[in-house]
């Protein structure tokens, strides 16, 4: 975490959210040191000239970030959770640009947790889980929050019960849950 305090950054993320420059300036370091600790944790224990490089993940992140004009940030939790939503966006879409179909027989089992890393074997694979959180937030919108959250953004069951204003009792239920519920529907996908 940043050696600024959170009403610091809430304040930084409302000012820019305003038009001040000088606050995008500020927010900057920080915002970039967030995003690269998300990036680095998918990027743990992938071999150097990987197709995906880590820097290349958090400059695509920063600029879709600084790029949105009406975002109104409401405080450093409301920064969290559009950065992990668009994290998994942007790994999503390199992962369907690469034209990976789901592969066919054999189904493995499917270990969600926060060290995942992307390679090019997880690839087909991000863009299952992907599948699976929509059915997921169809029926537990919360539980697909939380994986959301920890498994593409990274964040700590602390951060995540900062964001969804839950306690990390409960985002330790629905993450089990979700886990679970997960990793079964994905066994049972054709």
């Amino acid at each position: 975490m940043s050696q600024r305090s959170n009403p610091d950054l809430t304040r930084l993320l409302q000012s820019w959210s305003n038009g001040d420059q000088q606050a995008l300036d500020e927010l900057t370091p920080f915002v970039y040191r967030e995003l690269h600790r998300l990036a680095a944790h998918y990027m743990a224990g992938e071999k150097q000239g990987h197709t995906l490089q880590t820097t290349a993940l958090v400059n695509e992140a920063y600029v879709r970030l600084i790029d949105w004009k009406n975002v109104q940030w409401q405080n450093r939790a409301h920064f969290f959770a559009v950065s992990a939503q668009l994290m998994r966006r942007i790994l999503v879409d390199y992962a369907r640009s690469h034209n990976y179909a789901k592969r066919g027989g054999g189904k493995r089992p499917v270990e969600l947790d926060e060290a995942f890393a992307v390679s090019n074997e997880n690839l087909a694979l991000i863009v299952e889980i992907d599948t699976a959180m929509e059915r997921l937030s169809v029926m537990d919108a919360r539980s697909a929050e939380v994986v959301q959250l920890r498994f593409f953004g990274g964040l700590s069951v602390e951060e995540t019960a900062e964001v969804l204003k839950v306690s990390a009792i409960t985002v330790m239920r629905d993450w089990q849950f979700a886990k679970a519920w997960l990793t079964r529907e994905m066994m049972q996908a054709p």
